[in-house]
Order: structure tokens, then C-alpha cells, then sequence
């Protein structure tokens, strides 16, 4: 058994919440702190159907990357969609823990797994905003080096990213170059494409692109993949399960099982 103080002071280690983004709002966001914790579910959003499946498997606690609470609360009602979802967890007894930016910067985190699941090696950061308390340095974003020394088009780059992220689909921009060096962003990145040009890269895989950002990549003359939020940060789930096992053996951590890609591509 373990707190939920406890198993926040674990991500805070791992992922220290002081390296939060100033606009973000990750941290312990719901619940008693000295309350047992006996089982966990892990999942990349807070929505109704993942409080219920936490409330079934008799889990204490939800750890999730997106923050439930971004702006004041001026009350909690069932008339908002947020004010429903924290009276679900108070009603139920639920904590919430949500590693947001801070969890995107780290070391073995959203971004750096990112990589790796595209099979990236010679991985360095492509921003870095400084060092956590320990030393780390942290900071958004991947790049790294496609490991086969074969000529990979974008195209066929884009059907393997589909396929590794289990992606609802991929838009992209070809810019003429084979793929090499790419640079990723899990999630909303787009603002990132200047940092990956001049870090010589020739492909950028992020989400939720904006139709002036692959306008500005076709220009620059790199390759833009677009493979969803959803799974560009997804692959950070099942990690933390595993983080968390280790760390609290006596808890039973899982990864949400009803909690997918929102949308679907035709």
C-alpha cells in the first residue's frame, strides 16, 4: 500500500513538477493526500467513462497527463463538464494526479518515448529550458536518427508511424527530403518547426498542426507528420504503469483500458 502523497512525491521525482510550463496546471489536483492507495489507473486524459472504469476496478487514484483543471474554478456543479467530473472523483473517492508539461520534458518521458517507440537513436533534446533539482536536464522535444541506413521516403515514414503509434491517421507534408534526422513533439508542437530546421533536421513528427504550419514546412523545405495528439502521447501511459509498479509493488497499477483515440479518419 502507498499514499497518494507518496505516489505523488514518486512522479515528482521522476518528473518534477516545478518544470511545469508557466501556463500549465500539473500537479496533485484532487483528493486527500494521506489517503491508502491500493490500486492506480493510468491514462492520458480524465474523462467520465475513465472515473468509471477507475470507480469499477476500485482504483483511489487516476494519474493522467492532461490536466482535469486548467482555469479557475468558480464552482463545482453538475452543470459543467469539469464541475461533474470533480464531484465524480470526491463523490467516489478518487484522487487525481496529473504530470502534464513537466512529464513532457523529462528524462524517459512523453517526448523521449516518443522517439524511441519510432525507433530513433542518438537522441538529444531538441529545446532545452534548463535543469530540474537533481541535475537532469529537461526540456520539449526529441531528435534523433532513423536507425536503417536505407532510403526511407516520407511517405513510407508516415504509413510506419501510423502503424507504431496505432494512429487514427497521418497528414503530411512532403518537403523532398528522405527521411534521417527527425525531430518529434508528443501533442501540440507545431510552434516547435523553427527549432527542428535549425537543428538540422529533415522531418518533424507533432500534432494538432495548423494548416499555416505545413504551409510554412512545404516553404522551409521540411517534412511535417501530423500522427494526433493522442498518439503521439499515449506511448507515456503504459511507461508510468510500469514506473509506478516498480516503485509500489504492493499497488496495482493498470493503464486505462477505455480510454482511445476520440476520433476517426475515413
Amino acid at each position: 500500500m502507498a499514499t497518494v502523497k507518496e505516489i505523488y512525491t514518486a512522479l515528482d521525482n521522476f518528473a518534477p513538477f516545478e518544470t511545469q510550463m508557466e501556463f500549465d496546471n500539473a500537479g496533485f489536483l484532487v483528493g486527500r493526500g494521506d489517503r491508502e492507495v491500493s490500486r492506480v489507473l493510468v491514462s492520458l486524459d480524465i474523462t467520465d467513462a475513465v472515473i468509471e472504469e477507475a470507480g469499477q476496478m476500485g482504483a483511489q487514484l487516476i494519474v493522467a497527463h492532461h490536466p482535469l483543471v486548467f482555469d479557475p474554478v468558480r464552482s463545482i456543479t453538475d452543470e459543467s463538464l469539469t464541475g461533474n467530473k470533480l464531484l465524480q472523483l470526491a463523490e467516489n473517492g478518487i484522487a487525481a494526479i496529473c504530470a502534464h508539461t513537466n512529464l513532457d520534458a523529462c528524462e524517459s518521458g512523453v517526448n523521449e518515448l516518443l522517439a524511441r517507440t519510432l525507433g530513433l537513436c542518438q537522441l538529444e533534446q531538441l529545446h532545452c529550458d534548463g535543469e530540474d533539482r537533481f541535475g537532469r536536464p529537461y526540456g520539449i522535444g526529441r531528435v534523433g536518427m532513423l536507425r536503417t541506413k536505407d532510403v526511407v521516403k516520407v511517405k513510407d515514414f508516415a504509413e510506419e508511424v501510423k502503424g507504431k503509434l496505432c494512429a487514427a491517421g497521418v497528414r503530411y507534408v512532403d518537403a523532398g527530403k528522405n527521411v534521417c534526422r527527425v525531430a518529434v513533439g508528443g501533442g501540440s508542437c507545431g510552434s516547435m518547426l523553427a527549432d527542428a530546421v535549425a537543428a538540422g533536421c529533415d522531418t518533424f513528427v507533432t500534432a494538432d498542426v495548423k494548416y499555416n504550419v505545413f504551409l510554412d514546412a512545404a516553404e522551409l523545405g521540411i517534412n511535417l507528420l501530423d500522427a494526433g495528439h493522442f498518439a503521439t502521447e499515449d506511448v507515456v501511459c503504459q511507461p508510468l504503469c510500469d514506473l509506478l509498479t516498480a516503485q509500489f509493488p504492493g499497488v496495482t497499477v493498470q493503464k486505462s483500458a477505455v480510454h482511445r483515440e476520440v476520433y476517426s479518419c475515413v
